[in-house]
């Protein structure tokens, strides 16, 4: 029941394009004993995450999350960085916002964070092996590694 697994060496599409944005937004739980804080900043995402998932046209195109004892990692994939400040300034995500500093900014039971890249597409390179389709790759889609893109030098020159 788990994803597809695409045996061999993939890489991702040429997207020669236009440049995309890579967005790394998570919390930190600091005082693990303050479950009334950092709960509500945790149950804030979900809402978030099913808007970005079921609504097309808002430039949102995957995401990938990572958990371990006190942080949560979402890295997500957007078309342009347009389509995430838009996003910023959306009903869900300012309420969720808005809840944050009323309730909890100033207390340090929970910290958060996000990270925002601005990437074109001859700036980056990937490879996949025996995996279902991740990360930029589950974005952008993804082609077989041919003789010319071996390596990651010639993944870099391929994008120029």
């Amino acid at each position: 029941m788990g994803a597809d697994i695409f045996k061999g060496r993939f890489t991702v599409e040429n997207r020669n394009e236009d440049d995309f944005v890579v967005f790394l937004i998570g919390m930190r739980i600091n005082k693990w004993w303050a479950v009334h804080k950092w709960v509500p900043v945790f149950l804030a995402m979900p809402p978030m995450v099913r808007e970005l998932l079921s609504t097309k046209g808002l430039g949102f195109l995957s995401m990938e999350n990572f958990f371990n004892l006190r942080s949560t990692l979402m890295v997500q994939y957007w078309e342009s960085e347009d389509d995430l400040m838009n996003y910023a300034k959306g009903e869900k995500h300012l309420k969720a916002w808005r809840q944050f500093n009323r309730k909890i900014s100033n207390n340090d039971s929970v910290g958060i964070y996000h990270e925002t890249y601005l990437i074109k597409p001859d700036q980056c390179e990937s490879i996949y092996g025996n995996m279902p389709r991740f990360g930029l790759a589950k974005a952008l889609g993804h082609k077989p590694v041919t003789n010319h893109s071996k390596t990651a030098r010639q993944r870099l020159e391929s994008a120029n």
